[in-house]
C-alpha cells in the first residue's frame, strides 16, 4: 500500500481537537472521512497518524500526517480531491507526498514548532477572535525574555505539563523560545515561537501563561525558575486559553514535501 505525507493547514475553532472522537467533531475526524471518499481502506476503517495531537481549539499551520492508501495517487490530484471532499471544514490539505514505507509522521519527527499569539490591546480583537489570546495591558518585552531564559535546555518539566500528561517521562529538551513584539492598531502583539523535539501535554499553553505574570510585572523573571525547580504544578502560573496556539511545522531527517 503507497503511502502519502500529508501537510496540513486548520482551524481549530469547531473542533474538539486533532484526535478522532465518537460524539465530538474532529480534524483527523474530518480527513479520515474525506479520505473514505477516496479509498476503499478508510471507508473500512483505516487510520491516519499525525506528527502531534493538539487540543481543542489550537490551530496549525504545519500538522504533519500519514496515510496508506491503496491506490498509487499522483500527489497533487490527492490533495485537490481531499480539499474538495473536506469542504466546508476549514481543513486545508497544502501538500500531499509520496513517501517511503518507513517515513511515520509522528515516530519520524526530529522537532515540533509552535507559535502563540498574544495581543495586548483595550479594544477587542475583531479579525483575529478565535485566533489569538487577548490582555488588556501591554507587557515587558525584556521581562518576558529574561523568564523565558530559565527554560531553554534539557529540565524536568512538570510543573509545565498537564496533570493529564500520558509522557512516560516530563524531562524534555526545549530547544528555543523566542519572543518577538509588534505594533498593531491601538495595541500590540506579542509572537512567542518554541521548539523541540516533542512537548508535554499543555506544556506551551503553561509555559506562555506563565511567561505573561512575568510580562505584566506580576511575577519576576526569577520566579520561572524557581516555578520549574520546584517539579510541581501548583507553581506554575495560569494555563492560557488554546485559541492563540499554532502547530508551525515538523522537522524529519529529510523533508517529505521537498521539490524533488
Amino acid at each position: 500500500m503507497p503511502r502519502f505525507a500529508l501537510l496540513i493547514e486548520y482551524d481549530g475553532t469547531p473542533f474538539a481537537g486533532w484526535q478522532a472522537q465518537a460524539d465530538q467533531p474532529s480534524v483527523q475526524g474530518a480527513i479520515e472521512a474525506a479520505l473514505a471518499r477516496l479509498d476503499p481502506g478508510f471507508a473500512a476503517g483505516a487510520r491516519i497518524a499525525a506528527a502531534g495531537r493538539t487540543d481543542a481549539g489550537v490551530h496549525a499551520t504545519g500538522q504533519v500526517a500519514h496515510a496508506d492508501l491503496t491506490r498509487d495517487w499522483d500527489p497533487f490530484r490527492l490533495s485537490e480531491a481531499l480539499n474538495w471532499h473536506l469542504k466546508p471544514a476549514p481543513v486545508a490539505i497544502l501538500r500531499a507526498a509520496r513517501v517511503d514505507d518507513d517515513f511515520h509522521a509522528r515516530f519520524s519527527a526530529l522537532e515540533r514548532r509552535y507559535l502563540f499569539r498574544l495581543i495586548a490591546r483595550r479594544a477587542p480583537v475583531t479579525h483575529d477572535r478565535g485566533r489569538v489570546w487577548q490582555v488588556l495591558n501591554p507587557l515587558d518585552l525584556d521581562a518576558l525574555r529574561a523568564g523565558a531564559a530559565h527554560l531553554i535546555g534539557r529540565h524536568d518539566f512538570t510543573t509545565f505539563r498537564s496533570t493529564m500528561c500520558q509522557s512516560a517521562s516530563p524531562i524534555k529538551t526545549l530547544d528555543e523560545i523566542s519572543i518577538t513584539g509588534h505594533d498593531i492598531p491601538e495595541g500590540r502583539e506579542y509572537r512567542f515561537c518554541l521548539r523541540a523535539r516533542s512537548f508535554l501535554h499543555n506544556q506551551v499553553r503553561s509555559i506562555v501563561g506563565t511567561l505573561e505574570r512575568v510580562g505584566a510585572g506580576a511575577w519576576p523573571p526569577e520566579r520561572v525558575a524557581e516555578a520549574l525547580a520546584a517539579r510541581d504544578r501548583a507553581a506554575c502560573g495560569p494555563v492560557c486559553p488554546p485559541q492563540g496556539l499554532y502547530l508551525t511545522g515538523v522537522g524529519y531527517p529529510r523533508d517529505p514535501f521537498a521539490q524533488p
